[in-house]
């Protein structure tokens, strides 16, 4: 083990701090221009691309609602810390937003390309021309009856105090003038949320109009006496981010009344036509108190996550084949009972190939069996429409002891569990906010059930959240296990979130902020000391994001002492690979497909040559970030039965090595360019859709069904 700690070795290489680390926030950017370039992938159905390019605007929007906000406080506040790079809040602001102005412009430019090839299959979205005259009749009573009974026309002036325009509000201003006296008048209408962004036009041809557009189209009606000399449209982003007091008394009521503030932060980004009347654009920026928010002109969509509308259209010949997930046949083996076939053995399911619908059934089998005693659950985003709130609610309602710790500091998600949290103690369950200033992300949910030797405990422990949504389109991982020494720590990880007591041991578990750091560390020391032994020394990782700091230079120092480092990053990574004497074993890559990468697996060779039953292996919610490791309440889930080890390592992870056909390699100089195979290509998502299922049934598998890594070629042999 070096006696000389990571730290003393990158500053002996003296170099600058941009020389050894990415920017956050431009790594972020970087990973959404890879979003955005699959809108543009010949390879992929036309609807398809169409949903990257409106999942890059969502993503876009978030990042300008929180990250870039984020910034602009810092440096209103005169706040001068410097990033990881070596850059001031103003330095990073700057380059921020020039390289947001240039992404939306980019988004712009994809969206002309699919405009013109859907235009090219029947679907025409905003063009008005074509829409046939028996049609503008029924345009015109769509207008009249659905929506100018809910939009509000509001004069601006004096007489008139501005009205609120919401966080993401759209909103029309129009340039008037009045007939009777030739006076002009600026008038604004905001667009209601509840209306759909676009409208079918009925005809052949599948034709949709935006609401704005109709708006426009017959606003005679809205304002008769009147000429109407122009129009613009307007879109705002606010600063969404939520602070809590660490002296907050009433976590719940604080919440609620720092949701309703979100609603009117600060404008971070205005967003206009670009043929804006200029004496409107002057009064939009006065009233809304724009000083410093960035303003950007487009001459197409404004708001691309709305292009989901027409994502939802029913044309299966743009989109990828239907796939439905296997139920895992280990549970069917059993008959569907989850306890008998979790007693035999543990089991790991690999979502979205394997169905989240058995996370549910082991909610609801514990809800209704007259032995279960306790049920215990974390919930850290569970959806609109919840099944798993459900069978806990039943649970309870059935006389069985539940405990639901719901973390409402869930970003975005914070109205939606503070509803079910009502829901959840009216059917008396005891819900628990778990820490003021930690966010409980853990995914733990653990069953006690009466049997003929005593008590045992069942548990789940998932690398995503309890989202039925969503685990149809994130990849993730969920394992189960009536180990004891498992339930005995998932219990001891209960008491410290509800009653903060804090666990002085654990058998099984790695548990943050209390010792998951020490545990990452100390597993990279064991690399670093077999490889300096001349044993095999490894280390793989998949995860969303690098941006600690300390672990980014442990790293680099197992690098140096000739530990071989693969890591799948999908999102921001601040860690640069290739830099000659700091990491040059270190290779990066980034997954960005069908499904979206999420599940997180770190895995040590531990003396032997990877991948073999030998390594260490962990599965885990926790990426390597600062929040994740000292503010966060996380857990590394170690994977000790040898058939979920090696599914887990020797078909989940290794495919994640091998996949060529979606991968993106990051270079020293912060850029990405696709993986090109010499020969063979892989694609990882392809490979687990069409291959058995992984649910414990390792001795059913083709021993030669996952093709074997080579890590000095990086393909498969």
């Amino acid at each position: 083990m070096s006696s000389q700690p990571a730290t003393d070795l990158i500053a002996s290489a003296l170099r600058a701090p941009d020389e050894l680390y990415f920017n956050r926030e431009l790594s972020w950017l970087a990973f959404n221009e890879r979003v955005l370039a699959e809108a543009s992938n010949a390879n992929y159905p036309l609807l398809e691309r169409l949903r990257f390019l409106a999942i890059s605007g969502s993503n876009l929007d978030e990042f300008v609602m929180i990250r870039v906000a984020g910034l602009a406080g810092q440096v209103q506040r005169g706040i001068d810390r410097l990033s990881i790079d070596g850059r001031t809040p103003s330095q990073q602001l700057l380059a921020v937003r020039e390289r947001v102005a240039e992404l939306s412009q980019r988004q712009q430019d994809v969206w002309e390309e699919l405009h013109d090839l859907l235009g090219e299959t029947g679907i025409h979205v905003g063009d008005g021309d074509l829409v046939r005259p028996e049609a503008l009749a029924w345009m015109q009573r769509y207008f009249l009856e659905e929506i100018l009974p809910v939009i509000t026309p509001q004069a601006l002036d004096p007489a008139h105090p501005f009205p609120f325009v919401a966080n993401g509000g759209m909103g029309l201003l129009f340039t008037l003038t009045r007939d009777a006296d030739r006076e002009q008048v600026i008038e604004m209408i905001l667009i209601p949320s509840a209306l759909p962004r676009f409208v079918r036009v009925p005809g052949d041809e599948d034709i949709y109009i935006s609401i704005t557009n109709l708006i426009c189209r017959f606003a005679d009606h809205i304002f008769p006496g009147f000429t109407i000399e122009g129009d613009g449209l307007f879109r705002v982003l606010r600063d969404s981010d939520i602070e809590i007091e660490e002296e907050a008394e009433d976590l719940v009521r604080t919440f609620r009344s720092a949701i309703q503030r979100r609603r009117r932060g600060t404008v971070i980004q205005l967003e206009l036509e670009h043929d804006f009347d200029p004496v409107a654009e002057q009064i939009l920026l006065e009233q809304l108190g724009i000083s410093d928010a960035l303003v950007l002109k487009s001459s197409g969509v404004i708001g691309f996550e709305s292009l989901g509308e027409i994502v939802a259209i029913d044309r299966p010949d743009l989109k990828f084949p239907s796939y439905t997930p296997r139920y895992p046949e280990r549970i069917r083996e059993h008959d569907g009972d989850c306890f008998a076939a979790i007693r035999e053995k543990d089991i790991v399911i690999h979502h979205p190939y394997e169905s989240f619908e058995v996370v549910v059934d082991f909610l609801r089998q514990a809800a209704s069996d007259p032995d279960v005693v306790a049920i215990k659950q974390t919930l850290y985003r569970a959806g609109n429409q919840s099944a798993i709130i459900s069978a806990l609610i039943a649970a309870a309602e059935a006389g069985k002891s539940v405990t639901a710790v719901v973390e409402i500091k869930a970003r975005f998600d914070e109205e939606q569990n503070l509803m079910w949290a009502s829901q959840l103690e009216r059917a008396g369950v005891q819900v628990i906010y778990g820490f003021v200033d930690w966010k409980t992300h853990a995914k733990v949910a653990m069953v006690v059930r009466r049997e003929e030797d005593g008590f045992r405990t069942y548990c789940h422990f998932g690398t995503g959240n309890y989202h039925p949504v969503t685990a149809r389109t994130y990849t993730d991982l969920s394992f189960f296990t009536a180990a004891p020494e498992f339930g005995r720590d998932a219990a001891k990880l209960f008491n410290f979130v509800s009653g903060y007591v804090e666990p002085r041991s654990t058998e099984a578990l790695v548990i943050s902020p209390l010792n998951l750091r020490d545990e990452f560390n100390a597993a990279v020391d064991r690399e670093i000391a077999n490889a300096r032994a001349g044993r095999p020394a490894a280390i793989w990782a998949k995860c969303n994001q690098i941006t600690d700091q300390a672990v980014i230079d442990k790293l680099y120092e197992a690098s140096q002492a000739g530990v071989e480092i693969e890591l799948v990053v999908r999102g921001i990574c601040c860690l640069k690979p290739g830099v000659e004497g700091v990491s040059d074993n270190i290779r990066v890559k980034s997954i960005i497909g069908r499904f979206l990468e999420h599940g997180r697996i770190y895995a040590f060779a531990n003396g032997e040559p990877m991948p073999s039953s030998a390594a260490k292996v962990y599965i885990s919610s926790a990426d390597l970030m600062e929040r994740n490791l000292d503010r966060r309440v996380e857990i590394f889930i170690p994977i000790r039965n040898r058939t979920v080890h090696d599914q887990v390592l020797q078909q989940v992870l290794l495919a994640n090595m091998l996949d060529t056909e979606q991968s993106w390699l990051l270079r020293a100089d912060g850029g990405y360019s696709r993986v090109v195979s010499e020969d063979r290509s892989f694609n990882c998502h392809h490979y687990f859709m069409t291959n058995p299922s992984l649910s414990g049934r390792g001795e059913a598998l083709d021993p030669d069904a996952v093709p074997k890594l080579s890590l000095r070629k990086g393909r498969a042999a």
